[in-house]
Parts: C-alpha cells; sequence; structure tokens
C-alpha cells in the first residue's frame, strides 16, 4: 500500500504481490456476494463459513460487535434482547462475518436460555474454526427487573 502524502490525501494504492497472495479464497464462501439470502430457521441449519487466515503465524484477536442480539425465552416464548460479543485469535482459519450474522440472526425464533446461547455460540465458533483462544460474552437485557451477563472462554 502506498501513502499520498504531496496531496495531504490517503491514497491507498495496489496491494503487492505478497499482499494479494494472502487474500482469502473467496471460492469457497457461498453466502457472501449471494444473489439471494436465505435465512436460517435455527442455529443448528446456519452455516459458519471460514476462510483462511492471512497471518496464522501471528496471535492476533478479531473482535465482532453484535449489539441487536435476540433470542425467545424457552418458557415464555417472549423476545430476549441482548448484546453479543465474540473475540478469538484464529488458528489456520478465520469466521467470515456475513454468515455469522446470519448464524446469530437464526437465534431470532430460538428458545434457548442466555446461558446456552452464549455457550452454544462459543461451541459453534471453535467447531467452525477451532481459534487459539475464544471468548462470547452476552448482556442480556433486563426482564423481570434483572439483566444477565454470560462470559464463555477456552
Amino acid at each position: 500500500m502506498s501513502l499520498d502524502t504531496n496531496r495531504g490525501l490517503s491514497i491507498i494504492g495496489a496491494m503487492s504481490a505478497e499482499e494479494n497472495q494472502a487474500s482469502p479464497n473467496t471460492e469457497e464462501l457461498t453466502l457472501l456476494g449471494a444473489q439471494r439470502t436465505d435465512y436460517p430457521g435455527s442455529p443448528s441449519e446456519a452455516r459458519l463459513e471460514t476462510f483462511p487466515n492471512s497471518h496464522p503465524e501471528r496471535d492476533y484477536w478479531i473482535t465482532f460487535d453484535c449489539p441487536e442480539f435476540t433470542s425467545i425465552c424457552p418458557i415464555t416464548g417472549q423476545p430476549d434482547f441482548g448484546h453479543i460479543t465474540i473475540r478469538y485469535i484464529a488458528d489456520q482459519r478465520c469466521i467470515e462475518s456475513k454468515a455469522l450474522k446470519l448464524y446469530l440472526f437464526a437465534y431470532r425464533n430460538h428458545g434457548a436460555f442466555h446461558e446456552a446461547v452464549v455457550n452454544q455460540v462459543l461451541d459453534d465458533l471453535v467447531a467452525a474454526c477451532a481459534p487459539r483462544q475464544a471468548e462470547v460474552i452476552g448482556v442480556f437485557r433486563p426482564r423481570g427487573g434483572i439483566a444477565i451477563t454470560v462470559e464463555a472462554s477456552l
């Protein structure tokens, strides 16, 4: 990448051959760029797609901030609203963000307690990309006057 300081603007130039080689292989991603989006009916129907980590030799955190998470109380059927934060250090694979969005959207009609949701998200993340480290934090809005925060890590 290049920086043009003569005009006071940041201009991103063409990628070097090394940078281009590190780009993910998008052929293996079926959800990103699809003409039609099919929303999964449940988390078990969703696909967490991954792509190769361009820097597997380095530890670096990837954070997904999902402030509009919804699920359903398994007892009352009432909606639950929460803020999910997913952080992980990738090993060989990274989670593709549109696939994650569709996966989390699938909880919208899924009945589960908050503790189960956070732990299932962690389990599914680990199954999809086998990260070196991972944590999922769910901060759920009050219902009945009590807010719940659940943290699960590996």
